[in-house]
């Protein structure tokens, strides 16, 4: 091994320690040391030194999280020990009589003591970590066979690629972890106005949305979900040395895996009961979805002697909250209009309190949705709280519509600026079709300035308001034409404050090409995609240049997509909008992903590819270019470098051989990725 090797070898390997040393200071203990931009240099530095040697990529290092191609469907998997399903009660009095069946089996006068914690509502996982590894992952299945899901379980920040080895607490060869994989409650109201945006139907509830997203075929759409997990035992814990199911937990957060910290050793039926009662009482302030509780007797020793079913253990019960349905009367029917155009229904209702939270309003999605209910104005409804956070309407109570109820129909004009609304063949929504429609530049303006976007601090809903209203801004390129008199003459704006706001703009022109492409609010496009498209070209120009032919042939941008940012583009009051940003007098530069210190056989060429590969997938050859330094393009020019051509070879090697650029075979191919 050469000293430059070895060096970068030895650095690597700290840097590997460090990123997970942060990710459980961040994740786990919530106590972070570092910024998340000195968290980034981090990453950065490791993913270009892999970049620079793909010999010392390795399956555990924090950048391969995200990494694996599509599958075509999911392998099935056996338990080990079957993942049994748990016993439900449903009021204090099952628990009295659990607690009797327990002492009936094991003797009267035995002391019984249980843990009990939060029945988080989610997908049951199991974890297989081999030599301190993640090796595989698996859904519950049914119980015994359940579906491969390694590649989007390694997408979770959460899980541990490797386990923590304490001195005194070593791993076994084998452990198989089980955990609910969830997604918090915040999270889950951010992805359904994503969905909305996107003109998709939203989730049910938080774990429609984590089963989903869970089972995706592609990993890198699961990457773009927030899951994360909570770990609760473990396969044959009685082999691991602990001796009740609390220290169980205590040894799994030793290794790195997450495990719920709200849970209560209780010596008593009545010390299960008064926490399911505290428990119950604060649900609706728990960042995730909780619907009940879950009772083990502690002792694992007990736990093996009790046994199980061929259904569910007999030494575990989960008792369920009685769900809060609550009924009111829909007052009226109003149309909110999204950034994009989208018209949102939205029941304006007789304020009610549900689940401790008054509720006057709750968004009904779309007109099939409401038609599906038969919903009409004057009805009366039970409403909950979906996911515990937002407001659904369940049901119409039907047998006491009165006659005045009326059938709600879409405008055929938006309500905000009168335009002509229109529904695509394809799309559940309606939109407004006028870009200049102040309701889509007030939501565009305060995407613009996102945290995602550019980030433009102050910018909020209330100020893009008094900015849009005032008629100072009419796109994001009057933002930076506002002076301190301007916004000095906003309402509840202190000097101080709009001094800031001006600061933040200034600091915005020095952005990324990512940023600023997601900033434009290209629809179909989010933060991932505008990360697709960056890395593909390096500055909007580019971009803005682009056909649809090649946009499509980007993995992950199918032809819907590439329409969709080619309309865009191709708008002239975008591509205006485009060209004063970047102009000389605004001046914001978005800087091309640094590729400075890229190395590997292909640094600096463009490949295309061309017909199929026996050795590997489109996605692995893709994947295997640019970890070699390579760039990936979907067309030839005279700057393509090489085309790869693989069996029933199309239109683009007969362009190849047309401009003279070097045609590879298979074989050849391979041998310059070895170089």
């Amino acid at each position: 091994m050469s000293a430059g090797l070895s060096e970068a070898k030895k650095r690597v390997e700290e840097l590997r320690r460090e990123i997970e040393r942060h990710n459980r200071l961040y994740f786990e203990l919530d106590a972070p040391e570092i910024s998340d931009a000195q968290y980034d240099r981090l990453f950065q530095e490791l993913r270009a030194l892999e970049a620079a040697h793909p010999e010392l990529v390795a399956p555990d290092s924090p950048t391969q999280r995200v990494g694996g191609a599509p599958v075509e469907k999911f392998r099935p998997v056996t338990h080990g020990v079957p993942m049994l399903s748990l016993e439900n009660g449903f009021s204090e009095g099952d628990v009295v009589d659990f607690d009797r069946r327990i002492r009936r089996f094991l003797g009267e006068d035995r002391v019984i003591v249980y843990l009990a914690e939060p029945k988080i509502d989610g997908v049951a996982v199991e974890l297989i970590y081999e030599a301190g590894r993640l090796a595989a992952a698996a859904t519950r299945g049914n119980g015994y066979v359940g579906e491969e899901v390694t590649a989007n379980i390694r997408t979770l920040l959460h899980v541990p690629l490797t386990l923590t080895m304490r001195q005194g607490s070593p791993f076994p060869e084998r452990l198989e972890v089980r955990g609910e994989v969830y997604l918090p409650l915040e999270d889950f109201a951010k992805l359904n106005a994503r969905q909305e945006e996107r003109g998709l139907a939203p989730f049910a509830n938080p774990r429609n949305a984590a089963a989903g997203s869970l089972r995706q075929l592609d990993p890198r759409v699961t990457a773009t979900r927030p899951l994360t997990i909570f770990c609760y035992t473990v396969a044959r814990p009685e082999t691991l040395g602990v001796k009740t199911q609390f220290d169980l937990l205590a040894r799994l957060r030793l290794w790195g895996l997450r495990a719920n910290p709200d849970v209560a050793v209780c010596p008593t039926v009545e010390d299960i009961l008064r926490f399911y009662r505290d428990l119950e009482a604060r649900r609706h302030g728990l960042p995730y979805e909780v619907d009940g509780l879950v009772v083990k007797v502690n002792d694992l020793t007990l736990q093996e002697r009790l046994g199980a079913t061929t259904r569910s253990p007999k030494w575990a019960l989960a008792l369920k909250f009685t769900p809060v349905i609550e009924k009111t009367k829909v007052l009226d029917i109003q149309v909110q209009v999204g950034r994009t155009g989208v018209l949102t229904p939205v029941a304006v209702m007789e304020p009610v309190q549900v689940a401790g939270v008054t509720v006057s309003r709750a968004t009904l999605h779309n007109q099939d949705e409401i038609e599906r209910k038969d919903l009409r104005i004057h009805d009366s409804v039970l409403i909950h709280r979906a996911g515990e956070v937002i407001p659904e309407v369940v049901s119409v109570v039907k047998e006491e519509r009165p006659v005045n109820a009326e059938p709600f129909v879409m405008p055929t004009t938006c309500p905000v600026c009168g335009s002509k609304v229109e529904r695509l063949p394809e799309e559940v929504v309606f939109r407004c079709v006028n870009a200049s429609c102040p309701a889509q530049i007030k939501e565009h303006l305060v995407h613009f300035g996102s945290k995602n976007a550019l980030d433009i601090d102050g910018l909020g809903p209330k100020i893009v308001d008094l900015l849009v209203d005032r008629g100072l801004v009419r796109d994001p390129a009057d933002l930076y034409k506002l002076s301190l008199s301007d916004l000095a003459e906003l309402p509840r704006l202190a000097e101080k404050s709009a001094g800031n706001l001006l600061g933040a703009l200034e600091n915005s022109k020095k952005t990324t090409v990512e940023r600023f492409i997601y900033a434009l609010g290209i629809r179909h496009v989010g933060g991932h995609l505008a990360r697709v498209l960056a890395d593909r070209f390096d500055t909007v120009e580019a971009l803005m240049a682009a056909s649809a032919d090649e946009l499509a042939d980007i993995h992950e941008i199918g032809p819907k997509v590439a329409q969709s940012i080619v309309k865009f583009l191709a708008n002239e009051r975008n591509r205006d909008l485009i060209q004063r940003l970047i102009g000389p007098e605004i001046g914001i530069a978005p800087a091309p992903p640094d590729r400075s210190q890229q190395k590997g056989p292909l640094a600096g060429r463009t490949l295309v590819l061309t017909g199929g590969l026996s050795s590997m997938t489109r996605q692995e050859a893709t994947s295997r270019i640019l970890r070699a330094g390579g760039r990936l393009a979907g067309s030839v020019s005279r700057k393509t470098d090489f085309v790869v051509a693989g069996e029933d070879p199309g239109s683009k090697l007969r362009q190849a051989q047309a401009l003279d650029v070097t045609v590879l075979s298979e074989e050849e191919f391979l041998k310059l990725l070895e170089e």
